[in-house]
C-alpha cells in the first residue's frame, strides 16, 4: 500500500509540475489539479494535507536535485572557480528541462499561494549563494582565485544570474533559454 501511496504522490507532483509548464496558466487551483488526474479533491488530499504541501514536495525534489548534483561537481572538481561554473550551467540547465518548477523556484507560481512557500524559495536561493561562496573560498583558497577577490559579492552576481535568468524564462514564455549566453556570462563574472 506505501508504495502506491508514494506513487501516487509522485503522479500528484508530476502533473502539479506539468500544469505549471504552462507559461500563461492561471492559479492552479485543487480542483484543476484533480481533475487533470481523474480523480477526486478529496483523493489529492488523502496524499497531501493541503496545496502548500504539494508545492513542498516540488521543493523537496528540487532541493534534493540540484545539491546532489552541486555535490557531485564540487566533489569531482578540484578547481573553485570551475566548481561555480559547472555549478552555474547545471542550474541553468535544470531550469531549461524543468519549466514547471522553474516557475515555482523563481516564485512565479507562488504569488498567490501560501506566505511560507515564498521564504522557502527565499531559502533555496540563500543556499544556492552559499554554495557559491564555499566554491569561490575554496578557490581562493587553492590559489585559483586572486586573495582578494571578492567572493561574497560574486557569488550573490552568480546567485543573480541564475535567479534571474530563471524568472526571465518564466516570464518570456520560455522563450528566453537560461544558457543562451551562460558562457560569455560566466566568462565575464568568473574570468
Amino acid at each position: 500500500m506505501s508504495g502506491k501511496t508514494g506513487e501516487r504522490k509522485h503522479q500528484i507532483l508530476q502533473t502539479l509540475a506539468e500544469m505549471l509548464e504552462q507559461p500563461q496558466s492561471a492559479r492552479i487551483t485543487t480542483a484543476a489539479l484533480a481533475a487533470k488526474m481523474q480523480l477526486s479533491e478529496a483523493a489529492l488530499y488523502r496524499h497531501f494535507a493541503s496545496k502548500a504541501q504539494m508545492f513542498e514536495g516540488l521543493f523537496e525534489f528540487i532541493e534534493a536535485t540540484i545539491f546532489t548534483l552541486a555535490n557531485q561537481i564540487i566533489a569531482s572538481q578540484p578547481n573553485g572557480v570551475e566548481q561555480a561554473r559547472n555549478i552555474s550551467l547545471m542550474m541553468l540547465s535544470f531550469a531549461e528541462r524543468n519549466r514547471g518548477m522553474t516557475r515555482v523556484l523563481c516564485g512565479d507560481a507562488l504569488v498567490n499561494e501560501d506566505l511560507r512557500l515564498q521564504t522557502r524559495a527565499s531559502q533555496i536561493t540563500d543556499r544556492i549563494d552559499a554554495t557559491f561562496r564555499q566554491c569561490l573560498r575554496q578557490a581562493v583558497t587553492t590559489g585559483d582565485m586572486q586573495a582578494t577577490a571578492q567572493t561574497s559579492a560574486i557569488a550573490a552576481l552568480l546567485t543573480q544570474l541564475v535567479v534571474g535568468s530563471w524568472l526571465r524564462f518564466a516570464q518570456s514564455g520560455w522563450q528566453a533559454l537560461p544558457g543562451k549566453y551562460a558562457n560569455a556570462q560566466l566568462q565575464v563574472i568568473l574570468g
